[in-house]
């Protein structure tokens, strides 16, 4: 099976359970590919954790799902070692980072302090218990749900944790139609919840080596130089105080190609990072407060800035 007929396979188990989703889902798809995580933000109730379980219903991987609460401790994500009576030693208790796929539902809701202790899971791969150090399986995919800042009872994540997300998406209302044919599946499954029906399409093995395939596709130097232009525009741009890092250049860099493997393609197109550049760039942002009281968003100054760079062309 090659990655764009695992991308269409994918669109199709996840839209049994969800209507109108199809671009979240091969952007998850992305992500996973890459090995990075995802950000999915809205407003309560638009599907962000539906759309987690049925991603990871459609793999074959071991699944966890925590719901971040203020009095969430760093332990109850890692796990910890607990005093054996019977054997007089310490017993480890795994937590539930020690999985393929995570959700971590309403990340935000969770203070700082449990929110940091994802990042060395995120970033290194592994977890630290005790001064002993585990890695967590492979592939490992966080898929983290937040609600916007501006609700009561969130703490905004930290910047260090923002950058290591590799995509942030946003779910979105559903349009006329898609929301009258939610409501009509609803009718004919009200006994049944569809999420129980999904099966897997996509096995760990075929998984791991299609994330290695996806390295493989090819990005000419004139399209690496345009996605090192976007990056670095972002750092000079007035209106932004903090532009994007090197890490979100390289996640641009991964995300086209793995989404011109979804597409079919050997070859990344400037066309591909345009699109892709909303998703991994924007969360990385920080607007300076003159920008803000103006009303202006990240996502708004992403979209001028690639405007404004010119892209590569074919030479004649």
């Amino acid at each position: 099976m090659d990655i764009s007929t695992a991308a269409q396979r994918l669109r199709e188990n996840v839209g049994r359970v969800m209507v109108g989703k199809d671009e979240s889902v091969n952007l998850a798809f992305v992500a996973l590919l890459c090995e990075g995580h995802l950000l999915l933000e809205d407003v309560p109730g638009t599907g962000k954790t539906t759309l987690a379980k049925a991603l990871a219903k459609s793999l074959d991987c071991t699944f966890r799902r925590i719901q971040f609460t203020p009095d969430l401790l760093p332990s109850d994500l890692t796990g910890l070692a607990i005093y054996n009576q019977k054997t007089q030693d310490f017993e480890f208790r795994p937590g539930p980072l020690l999985t393929q796929i995570l959700l971590a539902d309403e990340i935000n809701r969770a203070t700082p302090r449990t929110q940091s202790a994802l990042l060395e899971a995120m970033q290194e791969r592994q977890i630290t218990v005790d001064g002993n150090t585990m890695r967590v399986p492979r592939p490992f995919f966080v898929i983290a749900t937040q609600n916007p800042v501006e609700l009561e009872g969130t703490f905004p994540l930290p910047e260090a944790q923002v950058d290591r997300f590799f995509m942030r998406l946003e779910i979105g209302y559903p349009n006329a139609a898609q929301e009258s044919a939610m409501l009509k599946r609803f009718e004919r499954q009200a006994t049944n919840d569809p999420l129980d029906a999904l099966a897997p399409v996509l096995d760990n093995a075929t998984l791991l080596e299609m994330q290695r395939a996806a390295q493989t596709i090819r990005v000419e130097e004139s399209i690496r130089e345009y996605m090192v232009s976007i990056a670095r525009a972002t750092r000079a741009h007035s209106a932004i105080e903090l532009g994007v890092s090197p890490r979100g250049a390289l996640f641009l860099y991964h995300a086209a190609q793995a989404y011109a493997a979804t597409q079919g393609r050997d070859f990344v197109l400037p066309d591909d990072v345009k699109y892709l550049a909303p998703f991994v760039l924007t969360h990385r942002l920080i607007l300076n407060a003159q920008t803000r009281l103006r009303g202006r968003t990240a996502q708004d100054l992403i979209h001028e800035i690639v405007e404004s760079v010119p892209a590569p062309v074919e030479n004649p």
